[in-house]
């Protein structure tokens, strides 16, 4: 009768190792308390059995387990980033002196993340950020929000208004901050308008009249060269056939009008449309004695630098 041969393992040590590293982690996982897996969910977002693995990985440590969630955070931001980011809000924020104010607009895949609560405060963290260090790097931030939140996150652009003379800045985030606005108001006389109740009030009404009619520029000086030409074309084409003099009349006519349309000081003040927003600032500067001025605007849309 033939005798088996026993396998014999090359490293027996290795089976008793693994069994007991297993039974260590079960040993550890049943030590978690329920808070201290609540406690690391409030602190990272992540999910419950993730907060009690890395609980029991890390035998208890806090710190230690959030730095665990965070590598799995940024593999999982890895494999998102591909994903499209179409949606989100755009976020404002402006110093107290009223003398320099940010736009960011921040995205993510989903209009149901764009009005989660996380992802709002997230994003007027950014604009506070950026306001006072317009350079920092919020990479880790940005991915540790996407281990969170769970969709792909980017924050596509921002821009700064600062007043260098005396003046206000002032900003506006419409219902659903999808479009945002800020201005800068200029005066000619040294007096602070930051406190100033008529100054700020009309920097306010400016900027949701810029939300409303989304303007070029302040004035049909600052109109591009290339807008112009482009409009005149238009004009030309549509009066074609008619006599020369009439063309002329007609192309001057239609640039007024885009003009009227397309410049903020000549469009006509959302709230009173029988003044223009140059009527407004002569009747307030005239109030304050002072000549007031628009030194600059921005008005953002989410997805229009798509």
């Amino acid at each position: 009768m033939r005798k088996r041969k026993l396998l014999k393992l090359k490293n027996p040590k290795l089976i008793p190792q693994k069994t007991n590293n297993l039974v260590q982690r079960t040993k550890n996982m049943s030590n978690i308390t329920k808070e201290a897996v609540m406690d690391l969910r409030e602190k990272t977002g992540a999910g419950l059995i993730d907060c009690k693995r890395a609980l029991a990985e890390t035998n208890g440590d806090l710190e230690e387990a959030i730095s665990i969630l965070r590598k799995k955070g940024v593999a999982s931001a890895a494999k998102k980033a591909g994903r499209e980011a179409g949606e989100g809000i755009i976020s404002n924020a402006v110093t107290e002196d009223r003398k320099k104010g940010i736009l960011v607009e921040v995205n993510c895949e989903t209009d149901f993340v764009a009005k989660n609560e996380d992802f709002i405060s997230f994003s007027k963290e950014v604009a506070q950020t950026l306001l006072s260090e317009p350079e920092a790097d919020l990479e880790n931030k940005r991915t540790e929000q996407v281990g969170k939140i769970g969709e792909n996150i980017k924050i596509s652009r921002s821009q700064i208004v600062e007043v260098v003379t005396n003046g206000i800045v002032e900003s506006y985030v419409h219902t659903g901050a999808k479009v945002a606005v800020m201005i800068s108001i200029v005066s000619s006389n040294t007096e602070d308008l930051s406190s100033n109740e008529s100054a700020v009030s009309l920097a306010k009404d400016l900027c949701m009249h810029i939300a409303a009619t989304s303007p070029v520029c302040v004035s049909r000086e600052e109109v591009p060269e290339e807008l112009v030409s482009k409009e005149k074309e238009i004009a030309m084409a549509q009066a074609e056939g008619k006599p020369p003099q009439a063309i002329e009349k007609i192309v001057a006519g239609k640039l007024e009008k885009y003009f009227s349309a397309s410049c903020l000081l000549e469009q006509p003040f959302v709230k009173d449309p029988d003044s223009s927003v140059k009527d407004l600032l002569d009747k307030t500067s005239s109030e304050l004695g002072c000549e007031l001025s628009v030194g600059t605007f921005f008005r953002f849309q989410v997805g229009e630098n798509s």
